[in-house]
């Protein structure tokens, strides 16, 4: 595996990508549009992480295809596609969260991809039911708590957040952030409306503040005693542990990671996925692009660079999430977060989650 890292990250120094000038407030940047041996596919992602441009090299390497990146801010890059119609050079649109993804596919901006390739590496799950679009990384929602102040049998579910004893004391970030919102349209569909607003509610009345900054403020904001208990995502809490900043790694070291849920519905489960674009000029090289990024190799490559599970059941999770121990999954079709976002927004707004 170290080889096979180190390997991936030397290719980087061949792989550049430059800042596109006059873009006003867009952080888009993009390699120049050029062709391979074997021709190109155009990537849109909201990933900006240097392990995955250097999977992207080694799939340049493999097969002559040529990866053309456009790297930006999600909703943007969403934004963008949906404007430029036929003419967008995009084949395949990458970013976090199935919530996301499912917008995509409601924006009419997807197609189906045919490949028993990745029905074979990704789980049922973890794709469309028309598979227009595939989960290629994993994450758990978790609840992270202070190890000097709360004893983890004290914890059990995510309801049980909303009981009086943590009062003051549980950290999460904005409703606006689709995390959460995806969250709260798992527990639609598991517990029913009712109880999802109840559950909504009993987290704003045990909020240890009003909900700011990231997963990673709210890990912080737990060390730093603004309150016990957060909800975050566990690649984050993975990136401290094996930060090269010691101020990092100390902050991960005093907090510990819990799965809710295990005797009842499971702990959340979410993803960064991908699709191929409804207007896609490249859609066969499209197809291979998203056949390598679910292949053992990448798999691999994106769980030791970035602390996510994988989504390939033949791969290895890194030993740091190992470490936490395996979990009972939400056992639902995560296209479902798409169809209650909606609704998970309306409920948020009634309770006044900020």
């Amino acid at each position: 595996m170290k080889r096979s890292m180190k390997a991936l990250f030397v290719a980087l120094t061949t792989f550049t990508i430059i800042f596109i000038s006059g873009c006003g407030q867009s952080n888009e940047t993009t390699t120049e549009f050029a062709t391979g041996k074997n021709g190109a596919v155009n990537l849109y992602t909201s990933r900006h992480y240097d392990t995955d441009t250097a999977i992207y090299k080694k799939f340049e390497d493999q097969t002559g295809i040529k990866v053309n990146i456009v790297q930006g801010n999600g909703s943007e890059l969403m934004e963008r596609l949906e404007r430029e119609g036929e003419a967008t050079e995009a084949d395949v649109f990458l970013t976090s969260d199935a919530g996301n993804l499912a917008r995509l596919k409601e924006k009419g901006l997807t197609q189906s991809a045919a490949s028993e390739v990745l029905e074979t590496n990704i789980p049922e799950k973890l794709r469309d039911t028309d598979n227009e679009w595939f989960g290629l990384t994993k994450r758990a929602r978790v609840i992270v708590y202070a190890k000097d102040r709360v004893n983890p049998a004290d914890l059990s579910t995510y309801e049980a957040l909303t009981d009086a004893k943590w009062q003051g004391k549980v950290l999460i970030r904005s409703s606006e952030n689709i995390y959460n919102q995806s969250l709260l349209a798992s527990f639609i569909e598991l517990n029913g409306e009712e109880k999802a607003k109840e559950w909504a509610a009993g987290v704003v009345a045990n909020m240890a503040r009003e909900p700011k900054g990231g997963d990673i403020d709210q890990v912080k904001a737990v060390v730093a005693g603004e309150g016990d208990i957060a909800i975050s995502n566990t690649y984050y809490v993975g990136r401290l542990l094996n930060s090269t900043n010691p101020e990092d790694v100390k902050i991960a070291e005093q907090v510990g990671i819990f799965f809710p849920n295990q005797e009842t519905t499971g702990t959340h489960i979410n993803i960064s996925g991908a699709t191929v674009t409804k207007h896609a000029k490249n859609v066969d090289n499209a197809v291979k692009f998203l056949e390598f990024l679910s292949s053992e190799e990448a798999q691999a490559a994106f769980a030791e660079g970035n602390n996510e599970y994988p989504v390939n059941e033949s791969v290895d999770a890194t030993e740091t999430l190992k470490s936490w121990g395996e979990f009972k999954e939400q056992d639902i079709n995560l296209t479902i977060l798409g169809e209650n976002n909606a609704r998970a927004i309306q409920i948020f707004n009634e309770v006044g989650w900020k």
